[in-house]
């Protein structure tokens, strides 16, 4: 029994040794020769001791080497052998914003801040800046007046012809720096846009009744470079005369154009808003019009001007596009203002959608307007501030948030309207990198639309480690086949395994469980080969099929109507990463708030919210884009009822929410007349066209009429009016029953005269042997006193004898 006790003990401790010394040759396996770790084995009894063999498995998938700091601590990781770049931002140039165009040299007129900035960023890792613009007070304006001197237009040419002085005096009470140019267009002189016969060449109104003479057909003549002198303006508009084309359109876009461009030809300064005044009384032609007359050449966007200021290259190529025109009008900072008849204002109001920093104004037949019209487009201009991007690269995304005014920000908005001189806006700009591009650093511009100072943004990407500066080429540690740095190997092509110690389709020593992303999962997600236990994933005709298991591709992600995360972002493992300024599942919904800014400045004219770049109207009966329209709600000037009971007697709704300050901007001026205060609202933009509210003060108001009061002096005034109309009515039927009575005792009168005076003539009554003549006429007229006399008296003989026979009527 001893002996057998001694056996089984000393089996159990053999056993036990043996098990032991197999772990630790697995351990030391394992720990040395990490390519396969035979401890998932077991993993099922020994999990522990499984998960801290692993934890050593150095550079046996990415997923264990890059994780969260705290995931990293707990496998081991020290801290200084940890990595992990930042986006990091650095301003280079920051010059504070000027108060005054005229305080200093132009060259020192500041309206924007930074200048200058240097962002590095990592791809997912935004970095956020503020930046500021102002409307510097006083500053210098350049205007050039572009005018179509087609014949039509010659009703106007007669009313500018002394429009420099008057416009110079109302634009010196906006700034004390004024410079005035003029430019004049046409069209074409070439077929099928002018008379190209040659009786037509000098004279193309030759024939034409209504005014035989005017100057040939030019495409675009500088006449007056910018100047001071606002007496040349009248000079050369008064010698000028009208021209003839053919066709309706005009040659209008090659005239901006070449205004734009040629610089020194008009006299553009840097330092100064450059407005551009377009008048014209009909549409312009675009790009590819010119085919019809053979111009297959597109415009180069580049100045062609003689020695006399024409266009020399007006009959070489085709009208510019839409996009050259913005481009260049952005270019050179120019603010073009449509000054067009009523019918064409809806063409040309689309066509400021499609060039930035324009605006359009409805312009009187004979341009009788047009001062006021200039006047109102620079209040325009200068009440609104919009930013612009330029030479943004493919995987950097911009997102923007505006605080105007109001001091509310606004997210997906990169303007802010209803401004004043000196108004101070900001602006948040996210930057975020997409992805890691393979070409050098980048540089792009964000600039205020019409505005001479600018940002430029420098980038560049923090898309590696420090530890890559370092790598070593064929390290031993990579079998001598691979780049050894950050402490993982990148093999050569064909070979495998954290040590490059496998080639492809060797599949010896693999181990199909390495390849499983959990247990009962199929073999690489089954979109990929087992290979030295790895996983090499299947090309697709979709797209890229990845992971350590092959379970990510970039083409199973959520679409919108059939594209892929809606064109605005990148599909990431089943998951769309939406670009900068785009939510949403499928990235569908902008974050723009642009489109909803309605006419007056406001989100949805207050009535709504914006939601994925559209206006949801919330308040009952408003409809609309913007929600602009709502016959149901209170009009503008109803609206800022509010504002003068918080700013003049520190009452109402704003007063008690401490708003009055930051919503109430408009300018109230009191008059005292006939002892009440009259206040007058001079808003800043048109929404309330004429605004005047008569107001008491509270301490002065006494109480309201009582409503039977009210109700007695209603009714008194009905009963009054209506016996009012009750005596006149009487008073002219007693008139014109009078008159008709006295008319009747008139005709009665004579009536009675001429029966009595026919009693009397002889011709009328006879006595003759008994005989009696009498007149009918009289008899009638006796008893009717409106008898009129007839034409005609018959009278009649008779004889009446009682005693004899004869009663014949005989006369005897």
């Amino acid at each position: 029994a001893f002996l057998l006790l001694f056996c089984v003990f000393f089996v159990y401790i053999f056993s036990f040794v043996f098990f032991l010394i197999i772990f630790i040759v697995l351990l030391l396996f394992g720990v040395f020769f990490c390519n396969v770790c035979f401890l998932e084995l077991f993993c099922v009894y020994l999990k522990f001791f499984c998960q801290f063999l692993l934890s050593f498995c150095v550079g046996r998938t990415l997923t264990s080497r890059c994780d969260v700091k705290e995931n990293l601590l707990r496998r081991g990781c020290d801290v200084d052998m940890m990595e992990s770049p930042s986006s990091k931002l650095s301003i280079l140039g920051n010059r504070p914003l000027s108060s005054k165009g005229s305080e200093s040299s132009m060259s020192d007129v500041v309206q924007m801040m930074p200048q200058r900035i240097a962002v590095s960023l990592r791809p997912g890792d935004p970095q956020w800046f503020e930046l500021q613009v102002r409307q510097v007070e006083d500053y210098p304006v350049d205007l050039y007046y572009l005018m179509d001197l087609s014949l039509s237009m010659k009703d106007d040419l007669d009313t500018i012809r002394n429009l420099g002085t008057k416009l110079a005096q109302e634009m010196g009470q906006l700034t004390s720096n004024f410079r005035l140019g003029f430019g004049s267009f046409v069209d074409k002189n070439m077929s099928p846009f002018s008379y190209t016969a040659p009786k037509y060449q000098e004279n193309p109104c030759s024939g034409y009744k209504p005014f035989p003479n005017c100057v040939p057909t030019f495409g675009f003549r500088n006449i007056l470079s910018l100047t001071e002198r606002v007496d040349r303006f009248n000079e050369e508009v008064q010698k000028q005369m009208v021209s003839r084309n053919r066709d309706a359109p005009e040659g209008g876009f090659d005239a901006i154009l070449q205004a734009a461009v040629c610089k020194e030809d008009v006299g553009w300064r840097k330092e100064a808003y450059h407005l551009l005044v377009f008048a014209t009384d009909d549409v312009p032609h675009l790009a590819l019009d010119g085919r019809l007359g053979g111009l297959v050449t597109p415009h180069d966007g580049q100045c062609h001007l003689d020695e006399k200021g024409e266009y020399s290259a007006s009959t070489r190529m085709d009208y510019p596009s839409l996009a050259l025109l913005g481009e260049k009008l952005a270019e050179n900072n120019i603010f073009l203002i449509f000054a067009v008849t009523k019918r064409l204002y809806v063409i040309y109001k689309n066509l400021t959608v499609l060039i930035p920093g324009t605006t359009v104004e409805i312009l009187d037949q004979d341009s009788k307007n047009v001062i006021q019209l200039i006047v109102a487009a620079y209040n325009n201009i200068r009440s609104k501030v919009e930013l612009s991007v330029s030479d943004l690269p493919d995987d950097v995304g911009l997102s923007f948030t505006a605080t105007c005014q109001d001091g509310k920000p606004l997210p997906g908005l990169r303007k802010c309207g209803d401004m004043k001189i000196g108004d101070t806006v900001s602006f948040n700009v996210s930057v975020e990198a997409r992805g890691c591009p393979g070409d050098a650093d980048h540089t792009f511009t964000i600039k205020p639309v019409g505005f001479r100072d600018r940002l430029e943004v420098f980038v560049d990407y923090r898309c590696d480690c420090g530890c890559s500066r370092t790598a070593q080429v064929n390290s031993s540690v990579c079998s001598s086949i691979g780049t050894y740095h950050c402490g993982t190997c990148a093999c050569e092509p064909g070979y495998l395994g954290a040590r490059c110690e496998c080639q492809e389709g060797d599949a010896s020593g693999s181990s199909l469980s390495a390849c499983r992303q959990a247990e009962g999962r199929q073999v690489c997600s089954g979109r990929g080969e087992c290979s030295c236990n790895q996983c090499l994933c299947y090309e697709s005709e979709f797209g890229k099929i990845y992971g350590s298991f092959c379970e990510c591709d970039d083409f199973s992600c959520p679409r919108h109507k059939g594209v892929l995360c809606s064109g605005h972002g990148e599909c990431h493992c089943g998951e769309c990463k939406c670009h900068a300024g785009f939510i949403g599942d499928n990235c569908n919904c902008s974050t723009e708030t642009s489109s909803c800014l309605s006419d007056d400045g406001q989100m949805c004219s207050g009535r709504g919210s914006c939601v994925c770049g559209r206006c949801v109207c919330s308040e009952p009966g408003a409809f609309g884009d913007t929600c602009d329209k709502c016959p149901t709600c209170p009009d503008a000037c109803a609206t800022k009822r509010e504002c003068v009971e918080c700013r003049l007697f520190d009452s109402g709704r704003l007063a008690d929410n401490q708003t009055c300050q930051r919503r109430c901007k408009d300018e109230i001026i009191t008059v005292k007349t006939l002892g009440v205060s009259w206040l007058s609202l001079t808003l800043s933009r048109t929404v309330c066209v004429s605004c005047v509210t008569c107001a008491v003060p509270p301490q002065s108001v006494g109480g309201g009429p009582e409503a039977l009061t009210v109700l007695l002096a209603v009714v008194g005034s009905i009963l009054l009016v209506g016996l009012l109309l009750l005596a006149i009515w009487k008073l002219i039927i007693t008139v014109h029953d009078r008159r008709e009575f006295a008319r009747f005792q008139n005709a009665r009168s004579r009536a009675r005269y001429e029966m009595v005076s026919g009693s009397h003539d002889p011709r009328l009554t006879h006595t003759h042997a008994g005989s009696h003549y009498c007149c009918v006429s009289v008899r009638v007229q006796a008893s009717n006193p409106l008898y009129k006399h007839p034409v005609s008296t018959h009278f009649v003989e008779t004889d009446f004898d009682v005693l004899g026979k004869s009663f014949n009527g005989g006369v005897h």
